[in-house]
């Protein structure tokens, strides 16, 4: 057992965990173990982490969660909101008595860590990015359009998805609202700062290539302004640059994924 682990054995649970005007799904593995949140993509599930968990093994502490409306249980909220987003993680971990956790953002759940990391120093053993929370400047005029105009062209297939749990129980303009507000965050003058600030180990795990909605060498510019946050900050550094792109990544690179969780965490180990 390391020192950042927690001394008493947890028991494992599944059950939702109420907050705000709703309640979510959460599955937390229990034991001793150092425990690890995970924080899904902008209207992914818990399911997608299942093959870094089984990598890492039963020597942690897995907890994992489904959004508000996301999942099949998860329910459905006013507040769709990025900060209702970060309240989440701590309403999760309070009501797991969990008080240090090491937390993995993939895409949107990476801003959600970086931004509950940087303002909980004493309670973040560190974060492990996966393809998110890259200061840059990808919002405009033109593209809030076409976000707004592709989310209304899915919105027929949309029902037909919900009653599997691969789409959220939210509309159209709902999801169109989360993905623009993410834009404004992305801003290299929002985002840059927070990740300045990072005082715990930091590192990232980068796809490759282009993935769906995004178009030619985009999302390719937009991992390049990593340079500059790893050349200011040395608390944060890149784990590995893997083949796979953006949405195919947790299940065919997991286990780079899984190996800068035990990175970051030795490194922590090793710091206090």
């Amino acid at each position: 057992m390391t020192k950042n682990s927690p001394s008493a054995t947890a028991p494992s649970w599944t059950g939702l965990v109420p907050v705000d005007d709703t309640a979510l799904a959460v599955t937390d593995t229990g034991g001793p173990g150092v425990p690890v949140v995970y924080l899904n993509g902008q209207f992914a599930t818990q399911g997608y982490w299942r093959r870094v968990v089984a990598d890492l093994g039963a020597g942690w502490r897995h907890l994992t969660y489904d959004e508000r409306a996301r999942g099949r249980k998860s329910g459905r909220s006013a507040d769709y909101s990025f900060e209702a987003a970060v309240r989440d993680v701590d309403a999760v971990l309070a009501a797991r008595g969990v008080d240090r956790a090491l937390v993995v953002g993939w895409s949107y759940g990476a801003f959600v860590g970086a931004h509950w990391a940087a303002r909980n120093p004493e309670r973040a053993l560190g974060a492990v990015m996966v393809d998110g929370a890259f200061p840059y400047d990808w919002l405009d005029d033109a593209m809030e359009q076409r976000i707004r105009k592709q989310f209304r062209q899915w919105s027929r297939f949309l029902p037909l998805l919900r009653p599997t749990g691969l789409t959220p129980r939210m509309t159209a303009d709902q999801m169109a609202d989360c993905n623009i507000e993410l834009g404004r965050i992305s801003r290299e003058r929002e985002l840059g700062p927070v990740l300045d600030g990072i005082t715990v180990p930091m590192r990232y795990v980068v796809a490759s290539g282009s993935s769906l909605g995004s178009r030619g060498d985009e999302q390719e510019r937009i991992r390049t302004s990593l340079d500059g946050v790893t050349a200011r900050n040395p608390n944060i550094a890149v784990s590995a640059k893997v083949a796979a792109n953006h949405g195919a990544l947790l299940k065919k690179d997991f286990r780079a994924i899984a190996d800068a969780v035990r990175e970051v965490a030795a490194l922590a180990d090793a710091g206090r």
